[in-house]
């Protein structure tokens, strides 16, 4: 059962763990009704949480079937890290006001405290916050709306790494990463800034890319 404070998202987060556990597979349907039955929850929040999915990618509505699950593409990945990289290289490419450096170190030190949790869907969640927080430095409400769709997509990807890498059970790596980036800002040094976050979105895709073509 879920907690009675369970959001569409948490359920969309359970059922992109099922995708990732291989409970569901490609082609798979996604029944509304069983789904609302086994969690205890209403089918209109079922229905609004397989709409995340549909948003990040992991499933399609197929006439006469409904939503099922799809196999995320080479292609498809390379689009959303795409869309990533050129987003977050502008935003730390601008030098960031006391007030917003302070939201990027809060964002920084929530992560440090996740990463103790061991917990993956927690840590991905910060870390996509902490991301999130460079993307703000644009400055555009549209491009924050934007990204923020993007990281339901981001979000089972980097479940993916986090699963198969177990990175959650020794975060230190991914700590280190973020804290260069972290450095670089706070030094006011945004050419290293750049650098950073475009070596660790590359990093980061080319791992995924791998595990997705070993999984077939």
């Amino acid at each position: 059962m879920l907690r009675r404070t369970t959001t569409a998202q948490q359920l969309a987060d359970l059922l992109s763990e099922r995708v990732l556990a291989g409970a569901f597979q490609p082609g798979d349907r996604l029944r509304e009704s069983a789904i609302a039955t086994e969690v205890g929850v209403a089918r209109n929040t079922v229905r609004e949480a397989v709409r995340i999915l549909e948003l990040g990618g992991l499933v399609r509505y197929e006439v006469n079937r409904g939503a099922v699950v799809i196999s995320p593409t080479t292609e498809s990945l390379e689009a959303v890290y795409t869309a990533r990289e050129r987003l977050e290289t502008a935003a730390v490419a601008r030098k960031p006001s006391p007030e917003r450096l302070k939201v990027i170190e809060s964002a920084f030190d929530a992560l440090v405290e996740a990463a103790e949790s061991r917990d993956a869907r927690r840590i991905v969640d910060v870390d996509l916050e902490f991301h999130a927080s460079l993307v703000a430095l644009l400055g555009s409400s549209r491009l924050e709306k934007f990204y923020a769709e993007l990281m339901q997509e981001l979000r089972f990807y980097l479940m993916v790494l986090s699963v198969q890498d177990r990175e959650y059970e020794n975060p230190s790596a991914v700590l280190a990463e973020h804290r260069t980036i972290l450095d670089a800002i706070r030094a006011g040094d945004p050419e290293k800034a750049v650098r950073e976050v475009r070596t660790h979105i590359e990093t980061n895709a080319h791992r995924v890319k791998e595990i997705l073509a070993a999984r077939g």
